[in-house]
């Protein structure tokens, strides 16, 4: 049976709880070096290109640091580099998840937003099963995600109101958002796949 939204973030409370520490070092580590190459500049025409190449490595690399938070296992911190063992794969289903969405996008923001919420269980499936191809996974994902997409969406629109409280804190609330929003979607992972199987 699946679990209520609110039960899968109660559940990434109770993972977080005694792990803060580690949990916010990690997802700062992650959000610097994704934000220290923003993107291509006239300055620094290499910023984008290799922005594009780490980004999918760290994604992965930071959906296993998640899921093994979401899990009670030991979630170290070297773990989200853990994607770059897997450097192809993560970085082919980073590009293909971008040039889906795009032209997802081009057509209308709707059809854009469904599409990102469609393969947003990417990594996290190849974090379950490195051997997996990137097409795979993002099928596997689409699959997944069949009869699930309003509750994912719903899911994300709960922390709507932590969001605008962190930013009145100047962005210091983030460090905790973070986490707590990364390790509830990694319960919805698990749920959801839970739910697949039993089915």
């Amino acid at each position: 049976m699946k679990k209520e939204n609110v039960v899968l973030m109660q559940m990434a409370l109770e993972s977080l709880a005694g792990k803060w520490g580690p949990a916010i070092a990690a997802y700062l580590i992650y959000m610097l070096l994704l934000g220290a190459f923003p993107g291509t500049t006239k300055s620094f025409p290499l910023s984008g290109l290799v922005g594009l190449i780490i980004a999918g490595p760290l994604m992965l690399g930071i959906s296993i640091f998640s899921l093994s938070l979401a899990r009670n296992q030991e979630a170290r911190l070297e773990l989200i580099f853990s994607g770059f063992y897997n450097f192809k794969t993560a970085l082919v289903a980073y590009i293909l998840i971008l040039v889906f969405i795009i032209l997802w996008l081009i057509l209308l923001i709707i059809p854009g937003i469904i599409a990102a919420i469609s393969y947003s269980m990417t990594f996290y499936i190849i974090a379950d099963d490195d051997s997996i191809a990137p097409m795979d996974a993002i099928d596997k994902s689409k699959n997944m995600m069949d009869g699930f997409k309003w509750k994912f969406f719903c899911l994300l629109l709960r922390f709507l109101g932590w969001a605008l409280l962190c930013i009145l804190t100047f962005g210091i609330g983030f460090l905790w958002l973070i986490p707590y929003v990364q390790v509830t979607i990694a319960n919805f992972y698990d749920d959801v796949k839970a739910n697949q199987v039993n089915g």
